[in-house]
């Protein structure tokens, strides 16, 4: 499970909710959001990221209302 952040952290989350899959907040701190993608039965964890950029913190705050 890698914890680096993508290249394209919103890319990544967008193409993961299009496939269906569902991902969670799994913390929030100086570092930024640190984001859990789990496969399609939402069981397992299948890899998380952190990042703080600006574009991937309004898509989720917008998500989350």
């Amino acid at each position: 499970m890698s914890a680096e952040e993508p290249e394209d952290p919103l890319g990544v989350l967008q193409r993961w909710e299009a496939a269906g899959a569902p991902w969670r907040v799994l913390g929030r701190g100086r570092d930024g959001l640190t984001i859990g993608l789990f496969s399609c039965d939402g069981g397992e964890e299948m890899s998380r990221f952190t990042s703080d950029q600006p574009e991937l913190v309004a898509y989720v705050d917008h998500r989350m209302r």
